[in-house]
């Protein structure tokens, strides 16, 4: 019998109302459906992620894999493709895709994440080596980078405008720099799209495997800023959210050590890094303004971790990380 988490259900019908009411409704029926198309039986509790459901099975050729079945949205479309273009590389293996239901067989690794696993400098350095095995040549078709920069540079300035906050008129130039010198014109190279710590599992082929990627095509220094908007709780230290956290000399020289280690670990420019990290902080600040975390969704905690976002976003504005003017 599958049963679906009612956490899952209930988030994915807030989140996507009508659409997703019916899709939660007819996802039991699915899986059933792709688990006898694949040949496979359950051979564990169903599990999910945010946008989609895991089931764990087997079937007699394929060691043990996930059914993974995502809800029909087009950040979901290109999963598949990355999957394909890294052939286990780095990766979970893709054994079987579904376009049409948007549902995959995959290599099952560990429950465990590198998040989990481990700290400090270690987190940083898999995921950048990771970042670098995932640079490669992409396929045709998959969504570039560079065809969003104007909507990016837009929702910047908009933003600017229509929010009160603290951020330094420096700090907001310099994001929008990034996206009109680095933004309108990147390599045609496949990134993960949202390499962190939480989408990176041990496993047993490889030490550590990345899953759940966006599969873009650009700067694979873009991937820089998921991982360092990840490890914000951590930069913040022991009762993140509940109080000031470090000072800002303590938190300057953590995140400037995650840009560099990163940099080093992924063999890439320091610079771009940095800025491609600013970049996302700098959008994690409106955003939070704007729609809240599933981490937080308001209240003095919101309030927190928006506060938090300004200042990482301030303090990764100088390539020194020295502070930035007014």
């Amino acid at each position: 019998m599958i049963v679906i988490p009612e956490e899952f259900a209930r988030t994915t019908v807030e989140r996507e109302g009508e659409a997703g009411a019916r899709w939660i409704a007819e996802l039991p029926g699915l899986v059933r459906d792709l688990v006898d198309a694949w040949g496979c039986t359950s051979d564990g509790p169903l599990t999910h992620g945010g946008v989609g459901v895991i089931v764990p099975v087997r079937r007699d050729h394929t060691p043990p894999a996930v059914l993974k079945v995502s809800f029909p949205h087009p950040g979901n479309d290109h999963e598949p493709d990355a999957f394909t273009a890294w052939g286990g590389r780095g990766a979970v293996s893709l054994y079987e895709r579904d376009d049409r239901r948007y549902a995959m067989l995959l290599e099952r690794a560990s429950a465990v994440t590198l998040a989990e696993a481990v700290g400090g400098d270690d987190v940083v350095v898999v995921a950048a080596r990771l970042a670098r095995r995932l640079a490669v040549p992409a396929p045709a078709g998959l969504p570039r980078l560079s065809d969003r920069a104007g909507e990016w540079e837009d929702a910047l300035r908009t933003d600017d405008v229509e929010f009160a906050h603290p951020l330094p008129r420096p700090v907001i130039g310099a994001a929008l720099a990034t996206v009109r010198e680095l933004g309108r014109t990147q390599p045609d190279t496949l990134v993960h799209g949202d390499l962190h710590g939480r989408n990176i599992l041990r496993a047993e082929r490889e030490p550590w495997l990345a899953v759940d990627p966006k599969g873009y095509v650009g700067d694979p220094a873009y991937d820089a800023g998921a991982l360092m908007k990840s490890r914000a709780y951590a930069l913040a230290g022991p009762g993140a959210g509940a109080g000031p956290g470090p000072g800002a000399h303590d938190l300057r020289s953590a995140a400037h050590r995650i840009i560099d280690v990163f940099a080093d670990a992924a063999e890439l420019e320091r610079e771009r890094v940095r800025r491609w990290a600013q970049l996302h902080a700098v959008q994690a600040a409106f955003w939070a303004r704007r729609h809240g975390f599933r981490v937080a969704r308001g209240g003095p905690e919101l309030e927190w971790v928006t506060a938090f976002a300004d200042r990482l976003a301030e303090l990764l504005t100088e390539p020194s990380g020295g502070p930035s003017a007014r």
